[in-house]
């Protein structure tokens, strides 16, 4: 048997999907799903935004720029690199580079590609896009109250040990951070 129809027989049937609610930073619907082996059910689906996320290091890449914030949903104080939505037609690196201007006060410098991640590819699509600045400026701008408690410059000696004590939860900062560490 070929790829394309070993492919074919493992492949999900989408029959339709009913819209729940859309708004400006989420589209919830259900889809109507059968298995390859005829099952059928209904499984909600999250389609949000593209988020960028930056990983900055300082100019001697020992330490990496992060957000200490509250998050709300999970009623947890964390470390974050900062981050936010795509604008439609915005350039994904302008978005990173602007997030973390607005977040922490400092601009970044030679940002580039890191990584992408999908968090939840069973349930949502909601691309992540991970930036790597090296290097950035103070402006001398506050962080935006709004978004963190505190901006520190954290070791990356450390990051392994504040993910394992709960103190780095997020995804994208996990994902970003261990990817720097791997492959430094």
């Amino acid at each position: 048997m070929g790829e394309q129809e070993a492919v074919a027989l493992t492949r999900w049937t989408i029959h339709g999907e009913r819209l729940v609610d859309d708004t400006r930073r989420l589209r919830l619907s259900v889809a109507s799903v059968e298995l390859p082996d005829g099952v059928t059910f209904e499984q909600y689906v999250l389609r949000m935004p593209r988020a960028a996320m930056t990983v900055v290091l300082d100019d001697a890449q020992d330490n990496v720029l992060m957000i200490w914030r509250h998050r709300f949903v999970v009623d947890r104080w964390t470390w974050e690199l900062p981050g936010g939505y795509v604008d439609p037609n915005e350039d994904p690196a302008s978005t990173a580079a602007r997030e973390v201007e607005e977040e922490t006060g400092w601009r970044p410098r030679d940002i580039a590609p890191l990584t992408t991640f999908q968090p939840l590819t069973g349930t949502a699509d909601f691309e992540n896009l991970i930036y790597l600045a090296r290097g950035a400026d103070d402006t001398g701008k506050p962080a935006d109250i709004n978004e963190t408690e505190r901006v520190s410059w954290i070791p990356l000696s450390s990051v392994r040990d504040l993910i394992s004590q709960g103190k780095i939860i997020g995804a994208a900062a996990q994902i970003g951070l261990l990817t720097v560490l791997a492959f430094r």
